[in-house]
């Protein structure tokens, strides 16, 4: 799947699980521009029991402090705090079983160490075209560096 049809798979799930939209939609290759492009973190992973991150659109992976090829190869559990990751388990368990999650607040560390906490993240459950689950996704545009 290439990243236009994964970022059409993110998008539907979104709005058929919350009633809303994250942008304004025009077509696949310009809703694709906007994520890619955003002034907020979009990001996913896979469906496996340790997800592997698969998308970060550019301003993800500037927080991150990855390119693209670190970035789809990093389990998902690696963005959170050794001593956090129990907490963020237990929050992507309840998005399996409800289909998603709001507010959610939690600190994040770059590759190179740089901690900050994200606000307001909203996190899904992605389902591709045929409805099958494909794995999660999270936006959230609201950060704070911690020292």
């Amino acid at each position: 799947m290439n990243k236009i049809e994964h970022i059409q798979n993110v998008l539907n799930s979104f709005e058929k699980l919350t009633g809303k939209a994250l942008i304004y939609r025009k077509s696949p290759e310009e809703d694709f521009f906007q994520i890619e492009n955003g002034k907020f973190v979009l990001v996913s992973h896979n469906g496996a029991e340790d997800p592997i991150l698969n998308y970060g659109n550019q301003f993800a992976l500037n927080l991150w402090e990855m390119n693209w090829s670190e970035f789809i190869k990093t389990p998902s559990r690696k963005t959170a705090e050794s001593d956090l990751q129990s907490k963020r388990r237990k929050m992507l368990d309840t998005v399996l079983r409800q289909g998603y999650y709001d507010e959610y607040e939690g600190v994040r560390i770059s590759s190179s160490g740089k901690r900050f906490k994200i606000k307001n993240a909203i996190i899904w459950n992605v389902n591709n075209e045929k409805g099958d689950y494909i794995g999660q996704a999270a936006y959230f545009n609201s950060l704070e560096y911690l020292t």
